[in-house]
């Protein structure tokens, strides 16, 4: 399982993330996102643990606590959607 943790501070580092959810177990990886074009963090980040009971345990502790002066969105990630990649592309058509 991946932890989804939204409404991240900008101001965020994978160090950063790796302390808060040492608390709850060991941290296997940290993955945050950036923008492809101006290399700024997006926002939000992925956190993967050793164990599923650790976890549930730092959902259940983080969700909706305030970290660096923002309420963290702290959830199960969803599985990435496949065949969703065309959905940005412009259409060309006059219209």
């Amino acid at each position: 399982m991946t932890i989804y943790i939204g409404n991240l501070s900008y101001r965020a580092t994978e160090e950063d993330l790796t302390a808060v959810f040492a608390e709850y177990g060991t941290v296997k990886r940290v993955v945050l996102p950036t923008d492809r074009e101006t290399g700024r963090m997006r926002g939000f980040a992925f956190v993967e643990m050793m164990e599923d009971a650790q976890e549930d345990a730092a959902i259940a502790e983080l969700d909706g606590a305030e970290w660096m002066g923002r309420p963290l969105r702290v959830n199960k990630a969803k599985p990435k959607e496949e065949g969703n990649r065309g959905a940005g592309i412009k259409r060309n058509d006059g219209y």
